[in-house]
C-alpha cells in the first residue's frame, strides 16, 4: 500500500476551534491558518490562509448551533480547499445535526441529511470523518468514503475507572437499544430498555415503562445526542421509581438546547457524561456535567487516514 498523498494540514472551522486544537495537539502539529468571516447581513466568507497545492486536507466544522450557518461553512472550506489543488479534502464533522433527518417517514418532507451528503459532494468533498451519526445508514448516502467513528470506547474507558457496583445500562427507547448492548456487553453487564412515546414534532417524551431489572442497581443511560433532555429525565424518573439507586446518563453529542441545563441540573442524574464534539452552549452547563474528549479517536483516525492505513480497530464495533 502506498503511503501519505501529501503533507497533512489541519484547518479549524468556527465551529469547532477548540477540537481541532486539541487533535493538532494530539498528532503534534500546528493547526493551519484560515480565517472565517460573517459579514453584516450574514454572508459568510473562509479563507485558507496557507498553500495547500499537493496536500492532504482535513478541515474540522461541526453542522452544530447555528446548524445552516455551519453546514454552509464547511461547504465553503471544502470548496476553498479545493480549489487551492489540494491533494484530498476530508470533512472531519464532530457532530452532524441533519442525521436526525435520515428518513421519509411522513408525506411530502425532505431526507435532510442526503440532501447535505449530497451538498457535500457537490463542493467536492473527497473523504467524511464522522462520530456517531444517529443511524449508520447515511453512510451509504455517500457516495465518497465515510470513516464512521463511536465515541462508546472513551465513554465506556471513563465509566470503567469509576468502577461503579451493581451496575446496569439503559436506554431510553428502542430505537439505541442495539447501542445501549454494545455499552453493556463492554462494560459486562446486563441491559435495560424504556419504553417510550412521542407525538409530533414537539421534542418532548414520555417514557412509561421500563423493560428490565433495575432495582437496586446504579443505572447508566445511554444516548447517541441530548437536546431538550426530556428523554433522558423522563427515563431518570422512570428507573428511580422502579427502585434504581444512583442514575448516571452520557452521550456523544451533548447540544443542549435552551433550557435543557436546567433541566438536567434538577433532574434524577447524578453525573452526566458527553463528549466534546459540540462547543456553543446556550446556558452554562451544570455542575454534573462532565466532558470526556474524542480528540485522541479523531487524531489516530485522521493519522491512519493521511497514512492509508486501516482505522477499523478505532471502530468500536
Amino acid at each position: 500500500m502506498s503511503g501519505p498523498v501529501g503533507d497533512l494540514k489541519l484547518f479549524a472551522g468556527s465551529a469547532n476551534p477548540l477540537l481541532a486544537q486539541a487533535i493538532c495537539r494530539e498528532l503534534r502539529i500546528a493547526p493551519a491558518p484560515c480565517e472565517a468571516i460573517t459579514f453584516s447581513e450574514g454572508n459568510t466568507f473562509v479563507r485558507v490562509l496557507d498553500n495547500v497545492r499537493g496536500c492532504d486536507t482535513f478541515v474540522v466544522q461541526g453542522v452544530s448551533h447555528p446548524v445552516n450557518d455551519s453546514f454552509v461553512e464547511l461547504l465553503f472550506w471544502v470548496d476553498a480547499l479545493k480549489r487551492a489543488s489540494a491533494t484530498q479534502v476530508t470533512a472531519v464533522i464532530p457532530f452532524f445535526s441533519y442525521a436526525k433527518g435520515d428518513k421519509k417517514d411522513e408525506p411530502r418532507v425532505s431526507i435532510r441529511a442526503r440532501v447535505c451528503a449530497d451538498a457535500l459532494e457537490a463542493a467536492g468533498v473527497d473523504r467524511v470523518l464522522a462520530i456517531d451519526l444517529h443511524t449508520p445508514q447515511i453512510q451509504g448516502f455517500f457516495r465518497k468514503p465515510v470513516d464512521h467513528l463511536y465515541a462508546m470506547p472513551v465513554i465506556c474507558d471513563y465509566f470503567e475507572k469509576k468502577n461503579i457496583p451493581d451496575l446496569v445500562v439503559a436506554s431510553a427507547d428502542v430505537g439505541f437499544s442495539k447501542q445501549a448492548a454494545k455499552y453493556a456487553e463492554a462494560l459486562k453487564t446486563d441491559v435495560v430498555i424504556g419504553n417510550k412515546e412521542r407525538t409530533g414534532h414537539s421534542e418532548t417524551a414520555r417514557v412509561w415503562s421500563v423493560i428490565g431489572d433495575v432495582k437496586g442497581k446504579n443505572v447508566l443511560i445511554v444516548d447517541d445526542f441530548v437536546l431538550t433532555g426530556g428523554s433522558l429525565v423522563a427515563m431518570a424518573e422512570a428507573v428511580r421509581q422502579a427502585g434504581a439507586r444512583d442514575v448516571y446518563a452520557a452521550v456523544t453529542h451533548g447540544v443542549f438546547t435552551k433550557g435543557a441545563a436546567a433541566k438536567i441540573a434538577a433532574s434524577q442524574i447524578r453525573e452526566f457524561v458527553m463528549t466534546d464534539t459540540i462547543e456553543y452552549r446556550f446556558d452554562p452547563l451544570p455542575k454534573t456535567v462532565k466532558i470526556v474528549s474524542v480528540a485522541p479517536l479523531f487524531a489516530e483516525a485522521i493519522k491512519s487516514i493521511h497514512e492509508r492505513t486501516s482505522i477499523s480497530r478505532l471502530f468500536g464495533q
